[in-house]
């Protein structure tokens, strides 16, 4: 049996599907693992160090394998050139990608979405969507910080005292907090809001301080926040806007997979923020939290300049990789049987992630949409 590591070909994406320390897992599961040439460069993993964790290299990796893995979705020519009945895993945001799930199900690929994986306790080491979440929230923090022109700790010199910088956070999921938890490490004051009713203790447990806006709590399904009213998002945004307008930094993580980011922030309220204060809008791909942001571009809005996220896990790819392999090791051992790789589709973290399978399209949304497309 044979797990294929796909070279990701998708413009700016530096990561890797498996990384070389943890091929020994997947070896030891019975399985023979073939990389791509080149597959891990970017992510700073050899072939060599490919070869040495007893992975073979090759530009025929997906032949005959039983599983593909890679982060972003395959190409419909790659999903071609695949055998009847080989298995896909990789992030695959089946809404936005309706040609290529319809080429997984006439090509009869089994065909999982890391995003899908249920968000329930037993699942949590196969969560990719927390584990890149993680990566992006750091990160969200080192460019802050890096844009900001001033310190974000408190320093007490001789000279004087040179104030903290004060740093707003919008959402607290696993994003925001590791934001939160950044800011904090680097010495910046912290200030945070989520809509959830758990929000504010884990908020307050990272050491910030939870903004309280007296509005009633969105509690949703699987973690996430439910949608809001439009009055109540406007409400909102006029209660954020006095924190925003104070804030030296402000950083933006409101996002739920498969659905328009929430605008949080409007143009108007970053344009009453202090000269040389710095926005950054993880949820730029998806719509944005801040009105004109744009994934991958620094724009001016006033007096402040707005970061836009553009698959921010991708940019720090070493770490990024590791944690996305672990989850996809965790999911081929639940899915491995006997020696075998045999998805039991009984199980609810199987059924969950899957796409397609057996020339079917499983996951019902997608069927509706791509039932929707062929009416049309």
């Amino acid at each position: 049996m044979k797990i294929a590591v796909a070279k990701e070909v998708r413009e700016g994406e530096s990561r890797v599907a498996m990384v070389p320390d943890l091929v020994g897992k997947l070896t030891a599961l019975g399985y023979d693992v073939a990389v791509e040439p080149g597959a891990g460069s970017a992510a700073l993993c050899s072939d060599d160090d490919y070869l040495e964790s007893g992975a073979t290299v090759s530009e025929t990796a997906t032949k005959d394998a039983v599983l593909v893995v890679s982060v972003q979705p395959l190409e419909s020519r790659a999903v071609r050139r695949l055998s009847a009945g080989t298995a896909a895993l990789s992030f695959l945001p089946p809404a936005q990608s309706l040609d290529l799930v319809e080429d997984l199900r006439v090509c009869s690929i089994t065909s999982f979405a890391m995003e899908l994986v249920p968000r329930i306790s037993r699942a949590q080491s196969m969560d990719a969507l927390s584990s890149q979440a993680l990566v992006a929230g750091y990160r969200s923090a080192i460019v802050a910080a890096g844009l900001l022109r001033r310190f974000f700790p408190l320093n007490m010199t001789a000279a004087g005292t040179v104030p903290p910088a004060e740093v707003v956070v919008l959402g607290a999921g696993v994003a925001g907090l590791q934001a939160i938890a950044t800011s904090k490490r680097l010495g910046a004051v912290v200030k945070a809001y989520d809509v959830r009713e758990a929000a504010a203790e884990e908020i307050r447990s990272m050491g910030a301080v939870a903004i309280e806006l007296e509005l009633e709590t969105l509690d949703g399904a699987g973690g996430y926040a439910r949608e809001m009213t439009a009055d109540r998002a406007d409400r909102q945004r006029q209660l954020l806007a006095p924190h925003i307008a104070n804030a030296d930094a402000l950083i933006t993580t409101a996002a739920v997979p498969g659905r328009q980011a929430p605008l949080l922030v409007t143009a108007d309220m970053v344009e009453q923020m202090k000269p040389g204060s710095v926005v950054v809008d993880l949820a730029a791909e998806t719509g944005g939290n801040v009105e004109g942001s744009q994934p991958g571009q620094v724009i001016r809005v006033g007096n402040a300049q707005v970061w836009g996220g553009a698959n921010v896990s991708s940019q720090m790819p070493g770490p990024a990789s590791r944690l996305y392999a672990q989850n996809i090791v965790n999911l081929v051992t639940l899915m491995t049987h006997e020696g075998a790789f045999a998805p039991d589709f009984d199980d609810e973290i199987v059924t969950g992630s899957c796409v397609t399978h057996d020339g079917k399209v499983w996951h019902e949304p997608t069927r509706v949409l791509l039932e929707g497309d062929r009416h049309e």
